[in-house]
């Protein structure tokens, strides 16, 4: 289940924090995921993510910097003013996790947050800025994909059909020559041994008695 994090980026930070990015693009789009920078929001599959105002930061500064390893000095800087008195790392490495979980990924098998060991952390996948909307999913893709699912099924179906008529053909030639080979034998038993039963036959039958009674 995907967690509800309130998406409002801090009071405090965002002046500083916009400004840095205020000349890119307004639309980013990586993976299932569509980001409207100027309204800070997040998008998967069409359905908004709600995330925390510094998790969504540490987003953006990744997406940015996307195949560069970010220092977590560059997260505290980008997260935290000069001034704040809270534990960095730990902070970090929530705000991190937090991130993670949202996008649905774990730190054993990223797709697009690395972990860089005592350094930081890098964006793995390729993100696309657009000054415009990306176009949302169309409906007649889809549509596509089921004919073509539809069309695959039916040629396996025919395929079947065809192997069965070829195998009926098979077994009904199989057992005509198997016709024809024994009325072959017959025949050939007929012509070469059957005279020799029957001269046999006619050699064993007792013939009329030469001795008459007188």
């Amino acid at each position: 289940m995907t967690p509800n994090f309130e998406s409002a980026v801090d009071p405090a930070m965002e002046p500083e924090f916009l400004q840095t990015f205020s000349n890119t693009a307004r639309y980013v789009r990586f993976g299932p995921f569509q980001i409207d920078q100027n309204r800070q929001q997040v998008f998967r599959n069409g359905t908004r993510l709600r995330l925390q105002g510094k998790v969504y930061q540490v987003l953006i500064v990744l997406l940015h910097k996307q195949g560069e390893v970010v220092t977590r000095e560059e997260l505290k800087q980008a997260l935290w003013p000069a001034d704040t008195h809270v534990n960095y790392d730990a902070n970090v490495n929530t705000t991190v996790n937090k991130l993670r979980q949202a996008l649905g990924e774990s730190t054993e098998k990223p797709t697009y947050i690395e972990t860089i060991p005592r350094k930081g952390y890098t964006f793995i996948s390729t993100a696309e800025f657009s000054a415009a909307p990306f176009p949302a999913a169309q409906g007649k893709p889809q549509e596509s994909e089921s004919a073509s699912n539809a069309n695959g099924a039916a040629l396996p179906q025919a395929g079947s059909s065809h192997s069965r008529r070829w195998f009926t053909l098979i077994v009904v030639a199989l057992i005509l020559a198997g016709i024809l080979l024994g009325a072959g034998a017959a025949s050939y038993w007929i012509s070469h041994f059957a005279p020799q039963f029957r001269h046999s036959f006619a050699r064993k039958a007792p013939g009329p008695s030469s001795n008459t009674a007188c």
